[in-house]
């Protein structure tokens, strides 16, 4: 207890003084056009873009109690705040999408963290193909308007098997380089371009083992995506092994935020930590 405390009181102070050094990092009332039609037929977020979806998470333990991972995900994009769909009343196609590779480390009954890995998100004007077999999954079809560079940092808890804790808590921590937006769908709340802009990106996401996934998931996100060979992709029924690989769901929150100093890049990596940490507390509360 005394350890949480005091990690969310050093993520505080991380944040203020990342602050300082540019005002507020998180973005807020910026604009998404999930057309890529520009800034006025945008829809103004005023945090975050919700998003859910699976991932499959292969584990190689390497000696004592620690382990690497690698971890290939797909994810759904429908509304921001939690509260509206993001393409406009009466538009008859269009999804946001988004895939996810990662490697990492961490410890059984412990902490676990990324390495490195990409975001990549699609705009596809078909509907209904998210979770269908086109493309993987149907999550990386159309147009891709957004690259991320996951960094070092981030992740979770696990429980004795590697699997994250109940409705455990996972961050992510991405940048996006200039040129790595498409032109016409991210915008900050006066209008400018985030295109040719350096950008932040962080997710907050609650993960939970999925016991029983469909053949589809199976079939498109572990043996095509994670090109897993064993059962459900060379022959037999697939069945989780807690310790070496697993399905997870995941549903949470995508943000936009500025890209910190060189000297305060680690600070606000903490004060992420302390922010997870914090909503970790609060859901055990509940």
């Amino acid at each position: 207890m005394k350890f949480l405390k005091k990690l969310t009181c050093a993520a505080a102070v991380a944040m203020s003084m990342a602050s300082a050094a540019h005002a507020g990092p998180v973005l807020n009332n910026w604009v998404f056009n999930p057309n890529g039609g520009g800034y006025e037929a945008g829809q103004r977020v005023n945090e975050y873009l919700d998003v859910n979806g699976n991932a499959f998470i292969q584990i190689n333990p390497t000696g004592g109690n620690s382990f690497s991972f690698t971890e290939h995900a797909v994810f759904n994009i429908v509304q921001a705040d939690g509260k509206g769909k993001l393409f406009p009343v009466g538009y008859q196609g269009g999804n946001i999408t988004a895939t996810f590779e990662a490697t990492g480390t961490g410890n059984f009954s412990g902490a676990f963290s990324f390495t490195g890995g990409t975001i990549r998100m699609y705009q596809n004007e078909v509907n209904g193909q998210y979770a269908g077999t086109e493309g993987v999954y149907g999550a990386n079809l159309g147009n891709l308007i957004a690259e991320f560079n996951v960094l070092a940092g981030g992740g979770g808890l696990v429980d004795a098997s590697g699997d994250p804790t109940n409705n455990g808590q996972v961050t992510v921590l991405a940048r996006a380089a200039a040129g790595s937006l498409a032109e016409g769908y991210f915008f900050r709340g006066n209008g400018d371009d985030l295109a040719m802009e350096s950008i932040m990106s962080f997710a907050f996401t609650n993960a939970n083992t999925v016991s029983n996934p469909d053949g589809t998931l199976v079939s498109e996100v572990a043996c095509q995506f994670a090109g897993f060979s064993g059962a459900g992709c060379g022959g037999g029924s697939y069945a989780n092994a807690p310790g070496q690989y697993f399905f997870v769901g995941n549903n949470g929150q995508f943000k936009l935020a500025e890209v910190p100093e060189p000297g305060s890049l680690a600070l606000f990596g903490i004060a992420m930590l302390g922010a997870g940490v914090a909503a970790r507390k609060r859901a055990k509360k509940a």
